[in-house]
């Protein structure tokens, strides 16, 4: 049986604006109807594998929950990281916790953003990274270049690859300059580092003990005086902040002795910039992706996509493009310099500009607001709840509210009287009134808020009772 590991922490900043610090992009619908991680957790979802061990950042906790259950996999145990230490303490704990159980366990660790779309080619490499990995080896996987990339890490391997036959490790590589990645591609003994590692969790403890033992106390601490919280596992903040924050490459894989790495073949990409996801999703016979609202136009080689389903984006001559349109924030940018879309968010930080982390769609445990007009003394919300969504018991000190239902009903407690509001009903909330809402029904219920007050910050909320327990 081999237990998955998914790492579900990062920002996925080269794929601003559609993935932001509030919203990264495992979570985003990137390639059709599934998001990276649900499309990651059916990869790991088939005979011989265990439950998926989830580990997240505090903020995406629930997000990691409803996904997995939106596609019916509702035993992913999801472990929460108080905040990022990088790759190294977060496999750490994962294995730590999976020792407890069974010293021998096989640890497959994948990112959860990644895309294979030749999934047989994929398990039949994780196959063949079994033995080794049972004869105390740490496998890593890696991808045969077809071109020079300067974007990725690379493996060298003590000779070339053959099929998905396990590989003695001479060296990582990190990422090159163009001239050096030609010459890497023309050895034919490198392949691109997939960030995917196979072990038994006993094999990894060992490896942190030799090369890496001051993650130890704290990652064994932080799992000693976790908790249990709402079905989540929260590692204990104090001694988690004590680790310090390497990646697993770093940390370990460079300076074991042992490290075999599998040839993976199954279409794989990480999605680390936009023309990646331009290659992932398939260009057209002019090399043209055109996803969402967007019409193109006599275009080549561009990648065009809106997220807004209002704002329809129109690409005319267009050669080389990356153009991307949300609601709040365009991307147009040269396709041949999609790697330096992570310094442009660096930038907009630097600038104050609230769309380098902030997402249009704020998303909650109980589902999501949007924020449809802003002015002087007023804002107008829509609110979607899912079933069974509650909403805190609060009161605002500078706001009174108006809400009216346009989709399903909603149970609304407003000081002690609770009643139910159904489509086309509406209810004033006064400013200070202690309230609450919730959506009792089996379908999502969709509402309009609109605030009035001298400041609408969402900081202005008073709680008294919350099921998902935010302080």
């Amino acid at each position: 049986m081999i237990h998955p590991v998914i790492l579900c922490g990062g920002s996925g900043t080269r794929l601003w604006p559609s993935s932001r610090k509030a919203y990264p992009k495992q979570f985003a619908p990137l390639i059709g109807r599934e998001s990276l991680y649900q499309r990651t957790l059916r990869r790991f979802s088939g005979g011989g594998f265990a439950a998926p061990l989830v580990m997240t950042g505090n903020e995406f906790r629930f997000m990691a929950t409803e996904q997995a259950a939106a596609i019916g996999l509702s035993d992913a145990r999801v472990v929460v990281e108080p905040l990022g230490r990088d790759t190294a303490p977060a496999i750490l704990a994962a294995a730590l916790m999976l020792e407890r159980d069974d010293p021998e366990a096989l640890m497959l660790v994948a990112p959860s953003d990644h895309v294979i779309a030749d999934l047989p080619a994929f398990l039949a490499a994780v196959e063949a990274g079994c033995p080794p990995a049972r004869d105390g080896a740490l496998v890593t996987f890696g991808v045969a270049p077809d071109r020079p990339e300067t974007g990725y890490g690379y493996l060298e391997l003590t000779a070339p690859p053959a099929g998905n036959t396990p590989v003695p490790l001479a060296s990582f590589r990190e990422k090159p300059d163009l001239a050096t990645a030609r010459e890497m591609l023309e050895a034919g003994t490198y392949l691109w580092n997939a960030g995917i590692f196979l072990f038994r969790a006993a094999d990894a403890i060992a490896a942190f003990e030799t090369h890496a033992p001051e993650l130890l106390a704290p990652c064994r601490a932080a799992i000693a005086e976790g908790q249990t919280d709402l079905g989540f596992f929260r590692l204990a903040e104090a001694p988690y902040a004590g680790a310090r924050a390497i990646s697993f490459d770093y940390a370990v894989m460079e300076k074991a002795s042992r490290v075999m790495a599998v040839p993976l073949e199954g279409g794989w990409s990480d999605l680390g910039s936009w023309d990646a996801l331009w290659a992932a999703a398939g260009p057209d016979a002019d090399g043209v992706v055109a996803d969402g609202a967007v019409t193109a136009i006599d275009c080549r080689d561009s990648y065009l996509r809106s997220e807004d389903e209002s704002m329809q984006l129109v690409g005319l001559g267009l050669e080389g493009v990356v153009a991307v349109a949300m609601r709040d924030a365009v991307l147009v940018a040269d396709k041949s310099r999609a790697q330096e879309v992570k310094s442009v968010v660096e930038t907009l930080r630097a600038d104050g500009v609230a769309q380098a982390d902030q997402y249009p769609r704020f998303h909650r445990p109980w589902g999501w607001y949007e924020t449809l007009c802003l002015g002087t003394r007023f804002q107008v919300k829509r609110i979607m709840v899912r079933p069974g969504g509650v909403l805190s018991l609060q009161s605002h000190h500078h706001r009174s509210e108006h809400w009216i239902v346009v989709s399903g009903t909603a149970e609304v407690t407003i000081g002690e009287e609770a009643r139910l509001v159904t489509e086309n009903q509406s209810v004033y909330i006064p400013l200070g009134t202690v309230h609450r809402m919730a959506n009792p029904g089996k379908l999502p219920m969709y509402l309009i808020e609109v605030q009035t007050g001298a400041y609408l910050g969402e900081d202005d909320i008073v709680r008294y009772q919350d099921i998902y327990d935010r302080s």
